[in-house]
C-alpha cells in the first residue's frame, strides 16, 4: 500500500525577537555602568530578571502580572520608578518613587496610545511640591503596540536626562512588547482549538444520533437489557462529546469514548461490522487533544465498512513507541485511490474531512514533524497511523473524568451481532 503523508504548517511565536531584544537590553544596561568585571555578571543579571517575564506574561496582561512585570523592571533599569496601564490607559501597577507625578503624566498617556508613538516628558515641566528632593528627572511613555493596536503603555521614570533612559525605555518596551504578542498568538491558538473542537463536535452526523436511537428503541421489546446498557452508551458518548471544558484529555479516555461508539455502531450494523481494541496498558495516560482519533474511527466505520458489501473489521490499536504512542486506526473496507488524499487537504467535502484537520491539530499541539501516516489502495481497507510524544510541555489532561466506575481496559463482547472487543496486554511471566 502506498504510504502519503500531509504537512501543514503553524504559526511561529517570535521568541527569537524575544531573545534578541533581551541581548540588546542587557547590552545598553551594562554600557557605561559597570567595569569589564562585572560585565558577565551584569548580563546574567539582567537574562536572570527577564527570563521569567514571559511566564508571567503567558497568560496576558492583567493587575497580579503587571506588578510583577513593574517590580522586575525597576529592579533590572535600576530606574526611580516603572509603571504600566492597560491599553485604555487606567494604571494597572506602579512600582517606585514619584507616584503622585502618574496624575501629571495621564494626558502624555492619552497621547501616546492616541498617535502611537512614545513621548518624553521633563520634570522640569511638570508640578512638583518637592523639587528640592523629588529624584524625577524624566519620564518616557512607550505604547506597547500589537496587531496595530495599543494593547499596554509603559512608564519609565529616570533620574538623569537624556537618551539613554529613552534607549533603556525603548528596548523594555520591545521585550515586553514582544511577551504582549506571544501571548497574544497563545491565546489564538487556543480560541482556534476550541473552535476546531466545537466544529468536530458539529460533525457528529445527526443520521448517527437518529439511527443510535433507531436501534436502541428495535431492542426496547426483543432485549431490554442490551437496550438500556446501550442507552446508556449513548448517553456517556453525547455527555463527553459536548462537554465544554478542556482541549486535552487522555488516550484512555478518547478510547473509552471511541469504544462507546463502536459498541453502538455494532449494535446498529449487527454481523457486519466487527471491532478490536488492542490497547498496551502503558500508554493509557499519555495526553490527546480531545476528539482526536474518534474522527478517523468515524471514517473508518462510514467510508471503509458501511460501504463494503459484507461489512468488514476496524482495529485500533495503541501501542508503546519508546518516546511517544503509536496510535493506528485500520479497516479492511473499500479503501481509495492514494493520490485522491492530496486533493482531499483543501477539500470542504465531509468525505475523509477529518484527515485534515486531525493533521493540522497535531502539527500545532506538537510540531511539523508530527503528521498522520496513511496507507490505503482501492479494496485494501485503509490504515491512519499517528505518534505522539509522551511528554509536551503545556499539554495537560484538563478533561473531567467520565464514568470513574468504568474499568480502563474495554470489556470484551461476545454474541451474535455484537463486537468483540480485545485489548493487549503484557503475558505474565
Amino acid at each position: 500500500m502506498d504510504a502519503v503523508s500531509g504537512l501543514l504548517t503553524t504559526q511561529v511565536i517570535p521568541w527569537g525577537v524575544a531573545v534578541v531584544a533581551l541581548v540588546a537590553l542587557a547590552a545598553m544596561l551594562i554600557k557605561s555602568r559597570k567595569p569589564s568585571g562585572a560585565v558577565d555578571d551584569a548580563v546574567l543579571e539582567a537574562v536572570y530578571l527577564m527570563s521569567k517575564a514571559p511566564l508571567e506574561l503567558r497568560e496576558g496582561l492583567d493587575q497580579a502580572v503587571a506588578d510583577k512585570v513593574t517590580t522586575r523592571l525597576l529592579q533590572l533599569l535600576k530606574c526611580i520608578a516603572v509603571g504600566i496601564t492597560d491599553g485604555e490607559g487606567t494604571l494597572l501597577s506602579w512600582d517606585g518613587e514619584a507616584n503622585d507625578h502618574y496624575v501629571d503624566l495621564v494626558d502624555t498617556v492619552g497621547t501616546a496610545i492616541r498617535k502611537h508613538r512614545r513621548e518624553v516628558v521633563s520634570h522640569d515641566k511638570m508640578p512638583c511640591n518637592h523639587r528640592g528632593t523629588c529624584r524625577m528627572r524624566t519620564a518616557v511613555i512607550v505604547p506597547l503596540i500589537v496587531e496595530d493596536k495599543t494593547d499596554a503603555v509603559l512608564i519609565v521614570v529616570g533620574k538623569t536626562r537624556g537618551k539613554r533612559i529613552v534607549h533603556m525605555a525603548d528596548a523594555v518596551a520591545r521585550f515586553v512588547g514582544t511577551q504582549l504578542e506571544s501571548a497574544r498568538l497563545e491565546e489564538t491558538k487556543h480560541q482556534l482549538h476550541q473552535a476546531e473542537i466545537k466544529a468536530l463536535r458539529a460533525q457528529i452526523s445527526p443520521h448517527f444520533v437518529y439511527n443510535a436511537l433507531n436501534t436502541i428503541s428495535s431492542l426496547i421489546r426483543t432485549d431490554p437489557e442490551e437496550a438500556r446498557e446501550l442507552l446508556q452508551d449513548f448517553a456517556d458518548f453525547t455527555r463527553y462529546c459536548f462537554r465544554t471544558e478542556g482541549t486535552f484529555t487522555t488516550l484512555s479516555d478518547e478510547l473509552r469514548n471511541i469504544d462507546r461508539y463502536l459498541t453502538i455502531e455494532s449494535a446498529r450494523y449487527g454481523g457486519r461490522l466487527n471491532v478490536r481494541l488492542k490497547i498496551a496498558p502503558e500508554v493509557q495516560s499519555v495526553v490527546v487533544p480531545f476528539l482526536l482519533i474518534q474522527p478517523l474511527v468515524e471514517n473508518a466505520v462510514k467510508h471503509g465498512i458501511a460501504n463494503k458489501p459484507g461489512g468488514g473489521t476496524v482495529t485500533v490499536t495503541a501501542q508503546d513507541y519508546g518516546t511517544e504512542a503509536e496510535i493506528s486506526v485500520e479497516d479492511d473496507g473499500v479503501g481509495m485511490d492514494p493520490e485522491l488524499l492530496d486533493g482531499m487537504r483543501d477539500s470542504s467535502s465531509s468525505a475523509h474531512i477529518g484527515l485534515t484537520g486531525i493533521n493540522r491539530r497535531m502539527n500545532q499541539v506538537f510540531g511539523n514533524k508530527y503528521s498522520l501516516m496513511v496507507e490505503t489502495a482501492p479494496g485494501a481497507g485503509m490504515k491512519v497511523t499517528m505518534r505522539v510524544p509522551k511528554f509536551v510541555r503545556g499539554v495537560r489532561p484538563d478533561m473531567l473524568k467520565f464514568s470513574a466506575d468504568v474499568p480502563a481496559q474495554p470489556a470484551r463482547r461476545n454474541g451474535q451481532g455484537k463486537s468483540a472487543l480485545q485489548s493487549s496486554a503484557p503475558n505474565p511471566g
